[in-house]
Parts: structure tokens; sequence; C-alpha cells
């Protein structure tokens, strides 16, 4: 196998072949990746085609493809937090943000697999990038649990909540933080902001945190929990307990 694409709601990345070990990311459904390593007859360590993250998972969760299949632009993401989507005609859930590969008029192919769909979904390409689609795309995320690695509405990091949101309005940004501050042109003052930068925030010199700024005084970000909170010159103040939380480092946009 030496292109696949995920054929799972959400397939777990980890650090190490083990499924004991710490999940690094996840892959949505759809989504394609390149294999450079296989362990026994389970185990493959894959790089992401959509932002070249690397990590183990499991080859029953990837569907074998070309690289030619593997290399296209997917047009169309699911909309709904949970979307039902006919896989040979057995449903599956997969979540807000899945990629729907070779779709059009309700049916796509996904390897050998045929499936069909005719729920809520994004035409990325016809995205404006802007306040109203931001907000439409990143509220319905509030009170998400917190998950290291995670990039669903059942659990999600930081950076994970910033790139599903910024891949549903047809941007793709790196996976970690401090790969995410490294791209866009730099805000230079937090009251010249507007809705939609990131906000980037470090412990001793490094980046650990990113979050979407609502305006130059909100941010929604995942801390605990996908939340709202008030942020300064100096960072993020919690908006239930007054307690400064993280400090602003830099302000990135992206359009």
């Amino acid at each position: 196998m030496d292109y696949a694409l995920v054929s799972v709601p959400a397939a777990p990345v980890r650090r190490k072949p083990n499924h004991r070990v710490e999940m690094v990311s996840q892959l949505l459904f759809g989504e394609a990746v390149r294999v450079v390593r296989e362990k026994g007859e389970l185990w493959v360590k894959v790089r992401s085609l959509h932002d070249n993250y690397e990590g183990w998972t499991t080859n029953t969760l990837l569907q074998e493809v070309t690289k030619e299949e593997a290399s296209q632009y997917c047009e169309y993401v699911s909309a709904g937090l949970v979307n039902t989507i006919q896989i040979n005609n057995i449903d599956t859930q997969i979540p807000w943000g899945a990629s729907l590969p070779s779709f059009g008029n309700g049916k796509g192919r996904i390897g050998r697999h045929s499936y069909s769909f005719n729920g809520s979904l994004i035409k990325r390409e016809d995205q404006e990038p802007g306040e109203e689609l931001l907000r439409k795309l990143a509220m319905p995320w509030l009170n998400a649990p917190y998950q290291w690695g995670g990039r669903t509405i059942f659990g999600v990091d930081c950076s994970g909540f910033v790139q599903v949101v910024y891949k549903m309005m047809g941007l793709d940004l790196s996976r970690d933080a401090w790969q995410q501050a490294q791209e866009g042109k730099t805000v230079k003052k937090l009251k010249e902001a507007v809705c939609g930068d990131l906000a980037f925030f470090d412990d001793k010199e490094e980046i650990v945190h990113v979050g979407i700024l609502l305006s130059s005084e909100q941010i929604i970000h995942a801390s605990g929990k996908v939340r709202i909170d008030t942020i300064d010159k100096k960072g993020i103040i919690r908006a239930d307990t007054g307690k400064r939380t993280h400090s602003l480092r830099a302000i990135k946009r992206h359009w």
C-alpha cells in the first residue's frame, strides 16, 4: 500500500505503532495519506497529503487508492455536526469537516467502495472567508471537549479546532500550533485584528496554543473545552474566573 484514503469517521494517528501510545492527531473520513513505512501486518506510518503530518495508524482504517486518486483536490466537505453516509449501502456517521472524495450528484467513490451522501455539505472553493462564515462554522463547536490530538466535535485540541474550521472555509493549514504560527500575514497589534485572525500564545518562547479571534476583545479556542474568553494585549483572560491563562505571542491573518 502506497496511498490510501481514510475509510472510517476518524482514524487515530499515534506517535508510535501501539494502541496505548499517545494519539497525536486524527485523520477524518476521506482524507488522503501516503504510506511511508509499514510494521508487521497491521501498522503503517502515514503522511497526510493535506498538511504533511506524520504518525502511525492501522491499515484497517484505510482504503488503498492510486496516487492519482489520493492527489485529487477534494472539493466537498460534510457540513453537519454528524452526517450519515452510506458506504456500500451501509450507514456510517462521519464528522463535521470530513472530506467527500470523487463526489458528485450525491455519490462518490473511496477506493473500490462506492458511497452516497445527501446531507449538508460545503464546496470549499466557493467559500468567502470572513466574519459571517467564520462564526457560522466556529460557534457549533462550543463546549466540545478538549482532547489531545482530536479533530472532531467529540474531542478536539486547539490547533485541530482551528485547522478543521479553516478547512471548511477552503483554507488548508498545518497541523500544530507552532507550525500554524509560521503561516499567514502578521498583524502587529491586537487592536488591528479582525474576526477570523489567529492568535498564538507561548510558554517560555515556545508556541503552545492557538485560537480564533472573534474581535479584538474575544477569542474562541479549545482549552478544557471549546469556549469564548476575553483577550487583551497580554493574552487570554478566562471569562468565568477572570484568571489569565495564556500569554499572547503573535497574530496571523489568512485573508
